[in-house]
């Protein structure tokens, strides 16, 4: 089975077609949404705007991530130097992700999706499990132990020589907080890397790879699973069409700003007859992450 199965030539050519215009306004969101979070929190602090700002910031801070994942397949803008420099400092340095390594094991995890040498699998091989399982450890990542662990082992990887524009990244931010009257708003930064982003992650993992017929299956149907979302989940757990995995695992080199058009498209086609591979919503995605097989 071949993505051309369903799709013409010309419809693949259309569908991997780059704007650099779209990239610019993905990249453009992603931002913007992260500074009026911290607007909302500074301007109106109060109960309801900080953690809602926190929540934002997380979700960004893994849009930042999915940001480095398309240009990593050189996939949002026309041109390869493009990519390499948006997705290392305005994507990357931000979030302490090295492009270069993330590219090295990411192509890893496409060319061995589907047999036992993926390197992701470690992240979902036992699912699905109990209730009691996800919970705790959804527990552990709201609680800050996931987050406090990650961060404790990049930080003992930390050489000055390479990180140094992450330093800087967050001398700058928080230069700008305090110009702008809100110093103590870096702190949201924090709160949201070690208490909401690991949930995120864990989410898309599970949607992606963990809800699926059979991960040993070469088959992106079998293997990998794309999640429906409404427009609070797009905003908060699955930005940038990182939700439509299975489009991603059929052509890697399609843009995320044409993904949905590819699903509407191969679902029309009927791709999916016949296959357990979609999930509606990530309410759906955890329902399916404990159901016990028959």
């Amino acid at each position: 089975m071949t993505v051309t199965d369903y799709l013409s030539k010309d419809e693949l050519a259309a569908l991997m077609r780059r704007s650099d215009a779209r990239a610019w306004w993905t990249v453009t969101v992603n931002w913007a949404i992260i500074a009026g979070a911290f607007a909302l929190a500074i301007g109106w602090p109060n109960v309801v705007t900080i953690p809602l700002a926190v929540l934002l910031i997380a979700a960004r801070q893994l849009g930042l991530g999915i940001l480095v994942h398309d240009c990593a397949h050189h996939a949002l803008f026309r041109e390869r130097r493009t990519n390499e420099r948006v997705g290392q400092w305005l994507a990357g340095t931000p979030i302490d992700v090295s492009l270069a390594a993330y590219r090295a094991y990411h192509l890893a995890h496409h060319r061995h999706a589907g047999t036992p040498d993926d390197p992701d699998l470690g992240f979902v091989r036992h699912y699905p499990i109990t209730r009691t399982a996800l919970r705790r450890k959804l527990w552990r990542d709201i609680s800050g132990q996931t987050g406090v662990r990650d961060l404790m082992r990049s930080l003992r990887r930390f050489r000055l020589q390479r990180q140094w524009p992450w330093l800087a990244f967050h001398a700058g931010l928080l230069a700008g907080l305090a110009a702008a009257g809100g110093w103590w708003a870096y702190a949201l930064w924090w709160v949201a890397q070690l208490f909401v982003y690991p949930a995120i992650v864990r989410l898309r993992q599970i949607g992606e790879h963990g809800v699926v017929p059979d991960r040993g299956d070469p088959d992106p149907r079998r293997n990998t699973a794309t999640t429906l979302v409404r427009w609070w989940e797009r905003l908060f757990i699955a930005p940038n069409h990182v939700n439509y995995h299975v489009e991603h695992h059929m052509t890697a080199g399609v843009p995320p700003y044409r993904l949905a058009q590819m699903h509407r498209l191969l679902r029309a086609r009927g791709f999916y007859d016949g296959h357990d591979s979609l999930s509606f919503g990530y309410i759906d995605v955890m329902r399916r992450a404990t159901r016990q097989p028959a």
